[in-house]
């Protein structure tokens, strides 16, 4: 067996799990612009660890995305490639605006993302690592 094809990925919607460091009105914004996303509120306590996260969205094909630079180092130091995670380094930023620059982000770096990357997002610009570091 093979990997998918691209057509068979395109079929499939992306999906982001949003850390609590991030507001919950992302999983909305990002949602109306074609991408499935949970905040991780809806799914467990905000006291839950960044590797119990790190497990639940690689066992349920999610990419996270956060602010916390924890989970590229955990994923680093296991040499693991999944799941891929988008670090927002822009501060002071609306919700509307990380949006949009993650989803701009992503639809230029999808494959990559569903194959196992960190995507490192500020104002300016992004950045993808492919996984394992």
């Amino acid at each position: 067996m093979g990997s998918r094809s691209k057509r068979d990925r395109n079929r499939d919607s992306m999906k982001i799990l949003i850390d609590m460091n991030l507001p919950p009105k992302l999983a909305d914004l990002l949602i109306e612009k074609g991408i499935e996303a949970k905040h991780w509120h809806t799914i467990g306590p905000a006291y839950t660890t960044d590797t119990d996260i790190i497990e639940y969205a690689s066992s349920n094909n999610y990419i996270i995305m956060t602010y916390d630079l924890d989970f590229s180092a955990i994923l680093s130091a296991a040499k693991s490639n999944k799941p891929s995670v988008i670090q927002i380094r822009a501060q002071k930023i609306k919700a509307d605006e990380i949006a949009d620059l993650v989803h701009a982000a992503l639809m230029q770096s999808k494959d990559d993302m569903e194959d196992g990357a960190i995507l490192t997002v500020d104002t300016k610009k992004s950045r993808l690592r492919i996984l394992p570091l």
